[in-house]
């Protein structure tokens, strides 16, 4: 099977390799092979085998030159920082961004978020068209994530948009070759000004923070703090917005579960940990390899190859899940992987739940008539199979 690279249908992708069996081979943009794992029990057994590696110097097709320059794929793969480290090296510079996620720094943030999202709910209002119509997830649900990433790294205005730009591309699995180049290096470029001028003038923003981080003799190299920031701030905000998209989507198409949680008969956490079962933020990430043949769900992986876990899978696996494709905030059992599990767990998870939870409310009690604009089945995907938003969240004021 051969995935969509623009992610249009990942659901239905998803539900066919989950119905050729739990480990199923398929082609990545390029042709390139890769096992695609969709079981929630076989994911939780992967990513804690330390027979499985995000390194790419264990990836076969890699160090026989079959993958192509320019390849989409190609940052998610190489690297010196978090992402795409493995073992000891991933846990070293992990140790030392861990303290700027501590649950305090994060509770700490709260008056800044809510501040954040009371400035973009004023500003929602001016941007609406002549039908009262606005796209939230443009106005509403980017800006939060951005601003908040922005501000805890210390990024000044100017350097949004080429971040923005680059980012976005990456998660973009159908964007051209020549066109992600462009765009990627736009991305670095702002990653590198943002440290260069950190490092003139430090503050007390993470970036400052990863230029001085140092424990027991340990510190980042500047490659490591560039590849470093470029996570938060890809990581952080991408997976945010689509948290944000998709929650206000299911409410908007599920009445009586927004009247529930606005009437305190559910919580806005039950909210947000189904949207993570349901609609997992991020749903296809590459890429971990094998780096010794092992069993895995009844399959044989041969060291070298490589694999693809599908998060959004693991949150619809019918053998965890009743009735997995519904919404509904109100099971006992919301368990999901949105922010990944294991050593690699999104260092960031926390950040991104207080947003929500700070930015959700807030929207629903400011504008209590709101409606989609559109049918739902309407509304495109967001591009690439990486993450899973839309396109846009169209809505009405009446």
């Amino acid at each position: 099977m051969t995935l969509d690279p623009t992610g249009q249908d990942l659901h239905g992708e998803i539900a066919a390799v989950r119905q050729a069996g739990p480990v199923v081979p398929v082609r990545l943009p390029g042709g390139l092979l890769a096992w695609m794992v969709t079981d929630h029990r076989a994911i939780i057994g992967l990513l804690t085998d330390d027979r499985v590696s995000k390194d790419v110097r264990h990836w076969a097709a890699m160090n026989t030159g079959q993958v192509p320059a320019g390849w989409p794929l190609m940052p998610w793969v190489v690297g010196s920082g978090m992402f795409t480290a493995g073992g000891a090296e991933h846990r070293r510079l992990r140790r030392l961004a861990a303290p700027a996620f501590t649950g305090h720094r994060t509770g700490a943030l709260a008056p800044m978020i809510e501040q954040i999202v009371a400035d973009t709910l004023d500003d929602v209002t001016t941007h609406l068209d002549q039908d009262r119509t606005v796209d939230l997830r443009e106005k509403f649900c980017f800006p939060i994530p951005i601003k908040t990433i922005g501000a805890l790294l210390g990024v000044d205005d100017d350097l949004f948009d080429a971040i923005k730009s680059g980012a976005n591309a990456l998660f973009d699995t159908a964007v051209t070759p020549e066109e992600f180049a462009g765009r990627f290096a736009g991305l670095n470029a702002a990653i590198a000004e943002l440290v260069t001028r950190k490092r003139h003038r430090p503050g007390t923003d993470l970036t400052s923070a990863l230029i001085r981080a140092r424990q027991h003799g340990d510190r980042y190299s500047d490659e490591e703090i560039l590849e470093t920031a470029r996570v938060v701030v890809v990581a952080g905000y991408e997976t945010t917005v689509n948290l944000l998209d998709q929650a206000i989507v299911a409410l908007l198409t599920h009445p009586q579960h927004l009247a529930a949680a606005q009437a305190g008969h559910i919580t806005w956490d039950d909210v947000i940990d189904e949207t993570l079962r349901h609609q997992s933020p991020a749903a296809n990430l590459p890429l971990r390899y094998a780096v010794e043949d092992i069993e895995l769900a009844g399959t044989t992986i041969r060291g070298g190859e490589a694999i693809l876990v599908s998060f959004a899978g693991a949150g619809r696996d019918p053998r965890i899940h009743e009735h997995p494709d519904k919404f509904d905030p109100t099971r006992t059992g919301k368990t999901h992987l949105g922010f990944g599990y294991g050593s690699h767990r999104c260092l960031g998870a926390p950040l991104a739940i207080l947003e929500a939870k700070i930015a959700l409310p807030a929207l629903f009690d400011r504008f209590r008539d709101l409606t989609l604009a559109e049918a739902p089945e309407a509304i495109p995907a967001n591009p690439g199979f990486i993450t899973n938003g839309h396109a846009r969240v169209p809505v009405r004021l009446s």
